[in-house]
């Protein structure tokens, strides 16, 4: 099969693998993998060469991000149950002022889920949330969606969250044929956060005066709320603010010595061998381990590893099944049709990656699926969306992220998160969360776009 009905092949391939994830609930991995079978026969790959393909689009994944998606998730659960999270929290809380509870919020929520899962946070963020709350006088769903989509914008756009580490990888490696620069991803992350955390600051104060949760709307509730002074009490001593930033801010710092270092011409080995991703993110694992060992922790360190080994092992299985649906679009005859006939999708430039996304993220509900199978697909592709070159896909990886904000609502277990621990109804979780995630992931596509100018 090859020109245009193999590009209908593919797209009904994708259809297919929605369908069986949303309405079938079967599991991504084994949905991504099931259709990369089937799309590779219909696409006319050999019979005998589609094991090859499978395997190889599967271990080559599998080994180059596999450590680093561990290991990031490792330095989350670490800065969690330390209480360096919470310290984090504080020191932005202290630096924002408690009368900006809001904006308080939202900052604390955008760096703790640089290391720490959305839902993770929000969850370990509530109680403050909730005391600053008390204590302000403040709309307590304002607050809310402002740690809500904090969370969200950099979970989705910025390294190490597993899904922006994977795409990375992906695109880098697979379709550039390159390392990983993982530092430009980092720093184009953070400068498109820029706008997306406007818009839902914006956002957040002005859905707080429409919608009320059940407690401001006059709904009797049995929840008890620490004080600040309390919940903060509760873990005893602190780690320091220092200790507490150090497993995030010096993997970058190495990262971005080594580059600077490269491009000067004059690289250090040993710098080199620090600044490589996986033992830059090693070494922020060495560092998180500190302020668990002052908290006299250590005894539950195995433990905390077999945790999070349980939550990164699926995100793993479901990066690698994109890899592999991203070897099958490379090793059928889609990429030259594409290429032959790529004056629209060249038009269409970042925006393809992030309607895909989106497209995926809307009907599957997982933000980390839509942005490994967008990448998987999108990895072959991007000489002809004009998109190959260094920057540029650290472009792509951040509008890919873009569209895996667009949109939360039922079937995303972060919208039951928001909406649970934030004591609203259903319907203004659609008016909250939902919305919200729309105007961010607009957003964030927007100020990618505007980046893109510089380039």
């Amino acid at each position: 099969m090859t020109g245009i009905s193999l590009v209908i092949a593919f797209v009904l391939a994708i259809v297919i693998m929605i369908i069986a994830i949303s309405r079938f609930k079967i599991h991504p991995f084994l949905s991504i993998m099931a259709v990369s079978l089937i799309f590779a026969i219909v696409a006319g790959i050999p019979i005998t060469d589609i094991p090859n393909v499978i395997g190889t689009g599967f271990s080559n994944t599998f080994k180059s991000i596999g450590i680093v998606i561990i290991f990031g998730a490792l330095i989350g659960t670490l800065l969690e149950k330390s209480g360096a999270a919470l310290k984090m929290a504080d020191s932005v809380v202290k630096l924002v002022g408690r009368r900006n509870p809001e904006l308080a919020m939202m900052i604390m929520g955008w760096i703790v889920s640089i290391p720490v899962f959305c839902d993770s946070g929000f969850v370990i963020l509530s109680p403050i949330r909730k005391a600053l709350v008390r204590r302000t006088g403040k709309s307590s769903v304002a607050c809310t969606i402002a740690l809500s989509l904090g969370l969200y914008i950099s979970h989705c756009i910025i390294p190490p969250t597993p899904g922006p580490i994977a795409a990375a990888n992906t695109l880098y490696e697979q379709g550039l044929n390159q390392d990983t620069n993982l530092l430009f991803v980092i720093i184009l992350g953070i400068v498109c956060s820029i706008l997306p955390l406007i818009a839902g600051y914006a956002f957040a104060k002005y859905i707080g005066g429409k919608v009320k949760d059940r407690e401001e709307a006059g709904e009797n509730t049995d929840e008890v709320v620490c004080s600040y002074e309390e919940l903060i009490a509760e873990y005893g001593k602190l780690p320091g603010a220092g200790m507490s930033f150090a497993p995030i801010v010096v993997p970058i710092l190495l990262m971005g010595l080594s580059s600077a270092l490269q491009m000067a011409g004059t690289a250090i080995p040993i710098i080199t061998f620090l600044g490589t991703p996986m033992i830059a993110i090693s070494v922020g694992v060495l560092l998180a381990i500190i302020p668990l060992a002052k908290q006299n922790m250590l005894k539950d360190f195995y433990e905390l590893t077999n945790d999070t080994l349980k939550v990164a092992g699926p995100i793993l299985f479901i990066t690698a099944a994109g890899g592999v649906l991203g070897n099958v679009i490379a090793s059928s005859t889609l990429v030259d049709y594409i290429k032959a006939n790529s004056a629209v999708l060249s038009s269409l430039g970042l925006l393809f990656p992030f309607l895909l996304s989106a497209i995926l993220k809307t009907s599957q509900g997982s933000s980390t699926v839509a942005i490994t199978t967008t990448a998987g697909i999108i990895a072959p592709m991007l000489a002809a969306l004009g998109l190959n070159t260094p920057m540029l896909t650290a472009l792509t990886v951040i509008a890919i992220g873009a569209g895996a904000m667009t949109v939360s609502h039922a079937n995303d277990s972060y919208f039951w998160v928001v909406t649970n621990f934030g004591n609203m109804k259903v319907e203004d979780g659609y008016k909250t969360q939902t919305m919200g995630t729309l105007v961010v992931g607009i957003a964030a596509i927007i100020n990618v776009l505007i980046v893109s100018l510089f380039m």
